[in-house]
């Protein structure tokens, strides 16, 4: 379940440590861990595994973070100026030890689409990943990766919220690729259901358009770590 950022890293990270780096990357990292399947249409579930390095409302032009000055956007995370819903975004950083299984966080119909790096290469996270593991703090200033790298931007349309909602992967310098496990679209996965991989180091936002009739409530705090499935990260309050 949830832990402070610190335990995590005493339960799941020190054990490791004295690993080959090979071992890690090649077993270690590419684990998929049998997990329970919970069912419960009052919450959103984490989509993965890793600390949660943000969590705000923000209309579609609005700063999610800044960065060395620059704000980032909703508008040019989803890299969709038209976009025009105010959202909750919740950012879940995966670190080089976290499982890299991306779960749905509520049951819908998921459709998918690559957006390339803006540039010849995505770039490293690694700086972030080092402020989380041997700082336990969120340094905003090595997040530049955001503005531009490679993004896989999946919509989900959930009959039981009568929207859609969206979870967007971004993709680390030396990823492999972001890969669905099944290529179909608009196929309808469960809450729970495992949907995709990103291989080593990535983040994963979850971005919630905000409606009239139900309020959105996060149960969790930046710098907790999360696991797919398993623990919740929104309560949704009817109206």
């Amino acid at each position: 379940m949830a832990q402070d950022l610190n335990d995590w890293i005493e339960d799941e990270v020190v054990p490791y440590e004295e690993r080959p780096l090979e071992w890690i990357s090649q077993y270690h990292f590419f684990r998929d861990p049998a997990r329970a399947a919970y069912v419960d249409h009052t919450y959103f579930f984490s989509p993965a595994d890793g600390a949660i390095v943000y969590q705000k409302v923000v209309d579609p032009q609005e700063s999610i973070i800044d960065i060395k000055g620059k704000p980032y956007s909703l508008a040019a995370a989803l890299r969709d100026e038209s976009f025009g819903h105010r959202c909750l975004v919740i950012g879940i950083f995966m670190t080089f030890f976290d499982v890299h299984i991306n779960r749905m966080p509520y049951g819908g119909r998921l459709s998918f689409a690559l957006k390339e790096p803006i540039g010849t290469f995505n770039l490293p996270m690694l700086a972030m990943e080092q402020d989380l593991l041997e700082r336990l703090r969120v340094n905003p200033a090595h997040a530049r990766y955001l503005h531009l790298n490679e993004r896989m931007v999946n919509r989900v349309d959930a009959p039981r919220l009568r929207g859609s909602y969206w979870m967007l992967q971004i993709a680390d310098y030396d990823v492999d690729s972001i890969t669905p496990f099944c290529r179909r679209q608009g196929m309808f996965r469960s809450q729970g259901r495992r949907f995709s991989q990103i291989r080593y180091g990535s983040q994963v936002d979850l971005v919630i358009p905000l409606a009239a009739d139900r309020e959105y409530v996060p149960v969790e705090a930046v710098g907790r770590h999360v696991k797919a499935g398993l623990d919740p990260l929104v309560k949704i309050r009817w109206r």
